[in-house]
């Protein structure tokens, strides 16, 4: 798949995927629900909701995971705070336009391009934080992520890329 249109697909996602409103019971169903579908895939993932305000509303990590999971997430929370996108549509357009993440301004110590880390967006707010998942490959991360999204939202069909978790 060219790198336009997958971006093309990720920024559908992300319009589709919005919410009216996003509150701390929110996240706990919504992470509640993530959890229940990765114990039922036996995904050994982590997960977290996190607010732009640098509150964590809701995170589980099933065994297996640890720091290093954290550590990933934290990072593609930053990624997605500053960009205002998902950390996997940042790789891909850095991806198509040959760019660096320095020519964002942006560490590789606090900040990644990599998927798994999906804009919490509300209808006349904008961006207000992150649903991030780590412990598969990156592209799995964001499908899972995606995926479970669209299921608490109640929204079939959303264009997906070709990957299955």
């Amino acid at each position: 798949m060219m790198l336009e249109e997958s971006i093309r697909i990720l920024a559908m996602q992300e319009e589709i995927l919005q919410f009216a409103h996003f509150t701390n019971e929110d996240a706990w169903e919504l992470g509640s629900l993530m959890v229940a579908e990765a114990a039922r895939n036996h995904l050994p993932v982590a997960v977290s909701i996190r607010l732009n305000n640098g509150y964590t509303v809701f995170q589980y990590g099933f065994n297996g995971t640890n720091y290093n999971n954290e550590q990933w997430m934290k990072r593609k929370q930053n990624t997605v705070r500053v960009m205002e996108m998902s950390s996997l549509r940042f790789f891909m357009k850095m991806k198509k336009n040959g760019n660096t993440m320095e020519d964002y301004g942006l560490n590789e110590q606090d900040y990644v391009a990599k998927g798994g880390g999906f804009p919490i967006r509300v209808a006349g707010a904008g961006v207000i934080g992150s649903v991030i998942v780590s412990g598969l490959d990156h592209m799995a991360d964001h499908e899972f992520a995606s995926a479970c999204i669209s299921q608490y939202l109640q929204i079939d069909g959303i264009p997906r890329l070709p990957v299955s978790f």
